[in-house]
């Protein structure tokens, strides 16, 4: 089964965080956070402005963003957790 997300939503998988702090302390689960980091797997058309036209959508599958912590929408799917979140849930994409 495949997700096609509608309009202006993306579909994002988490990528995990490190499991070590910078001083080589290895993290428990229960002190890890939620990653808020993760790979863009689908994006949709665009977003349906007021006078008819598509406004496409700013990332493309392959890019790695930043989102809010508990933004969107958590969708189980072939056993990966995996994100839908609007356009404007995003606040960058990483480069480099």
């Amino acid at each position: 089964m495949k997700l096609r997300p509608l309009h202006d939503r993306v579909i994002v998988k988490r990528v995990e965080e490190e499991t070590t702090s910078p001083g080589g302390i290895v993290l428990p689960d229960a002190a890890k956070e939620k990653p808020i980091r993760g790979e863009v797997l689908a994006v949709g058309n665009g977003k349906l402005l007021d006078n008819g036209e598509t406004r496409p959508v700013g990332v493309n599958a392959g890019d790695i963003v930043l989102f809010g912590k508990y933004g969107g929408t958590e969708v189980k799917l072939n056993g990966d957790d995996l994100l839908v979140l609007r356009e404007d849930d995003i606040m960058a994409v990483v480069e480099g």
